[in-house]
């Protein structure tokens, strides 16, 4: 596959296909000077969008807890590896606040403001992790490599939180700043664990085969939403078996779970047989919005839906030809930042947008 998938965990979805007769409208100037709109019709949750980026392989904006700023991964050129930025909702003020070396990917505001979360594979080497080998079809790839830093939010006094073999990313905080929600490959089997917020204590939420991770709080802490992909048929089994052995994945199955916070009650709230992933918690607490390609299981574009969290009520939210994904709410519901090649200068670019959201 030529476009690229880059998510949480393995670096973030990025992925281009068609749609460049909607790009070329975006691009146009009305007589009036306003730029067209970035949304379509059917897109009725979305409202006043802008484009806060403009080039490269831009993903995963996540917000402050103020609401304030918006910290990504970004990289341009096929040559280069994501770090993370910090920028306002403006989209200005833009800059490095992870090393500059190796990859880094998944990083998010500590709720109190004073410190950011990421993962990053710098302490292994100053120069990109060779990417995965796609001999064997589309594979994400878990560099071991990976481990999670803290750091102050201009990038300063980088702090090890993780120094076990095997990869260590996907991390998010609770919004009362107290734990830390994560994916680890340290039990050879990709899962879930949380920790508190200054790497102690940590425990294995998840232990079924396959691959559990992005996973969120709800926005009382008691609940997980994540991702998962749980071989069922033998093929699938010793596919999969044969992949870990390297730290790789096929992601071409994900279904969105829901657990509570200490690991029990897990139940799967969607089954649509393609590839479903980064979902996030409504302000509310009762709805989640994911990103999955299941109109066409098989096919590249992935646009954004609205489920409740007892598995009634799937929405789609998004009808652009091109991908969309990486949504989250501002912590009143009142805006959605999301990723999209919508409006791209250049085809395979990944954007950052943002809309006042319409309930």
């Amino acid at each position: 596959m030529k476009n690229r998938i880059v998510l949480c965990m393995v670096g973030c979805v990025l992925i281009a296909w068609g749609g460049l007769h909607l790009r070329l409208a975006a691009q146009q100037t009305a007589a009036s000077g306003t730029p067209a709109s970035l949304t379509l019709p059917e897109e009725k949750h979305l409202r006043n969008a802008r484009q806060l980026t403009f080039g490269g392989e831009n993903a995963e904006a996540y917000f402050s807890k103020d609401d304030k700023q918006l910290i990504f991964q970004a990289h341009e050129g096929s040559d280069t590896c994501d770090q993370i930025y910090i920028m306002d909702l403006e989209g200005k003020n833009k800059r490095m606040v992870s090393t500059g070396k190796g990859r880094t990917t998944c990083a998010y505001f500590f709720p109190n403001g004073k410190r950011i979360l990421y993962s990053s594979t710098h302490a292994a080497g100053p120069e990109c992790p060779k990417p995965p080998d796609y001999s064997k079809g589309y594979v994400w790839k878990l560099y071991p490599e990976f481990d999670l830093y803290t750091a102050r939010p201009d990038g300063s006094d980088v702090k090890r939180l993780t120094d076990t073999p095997g990869y260590d990313a996907e991390a998010t905080i609770s919004r009362d700043g107290k734990k830390i929600v994560f994916t680890s490959l340290r039990t050879g089997d990709p899962e879930i664990f949380v920790m508190d917020a200054n790497g102690k204590n940590v425990k294995q939420l998840t232990h079924e085969p396959g691959y559990d991770g992005g996973p969120f709080f709800s926005p009382d802490g008691k609940k997980i939403v994540y991702r998962a992909a749980h071989p069922e048929t033998e093929a699938e089994k010793s596919d999969y078996q044969e992949l870990i052995q390297t730290a790789q994945l096929r992601p071409t199955r994900l279904e969105i779970f829901v657990m509570d916070a200490d690991g029990s009650n897990k139940r799967q709230l969607t089954h649509a047989g393609g590839a479903s992933f980064a979902p996030f918690f409504h302000p509310d607490g009762k709805r989640i919005i994911f990103a999955s390609n299941m109109e066409n299981p098989r096919g590249r574009n992935f646009d954004l839906y609205l489920i409740n969290v007892d598995g009634t009520g799937l929405e789609r939210v998004t009808f652009h030809p091109d991908f969309d994904s990486f949504p989250m709410w501002t912590s009143d519901g009142k805006r959605l930042v999301w990723a999209s090649n919508r409006n791209a200068s250049q085809r395979g670019h990944t954007n950052i947008f943002i809309a006042d959201w319409v309930d």
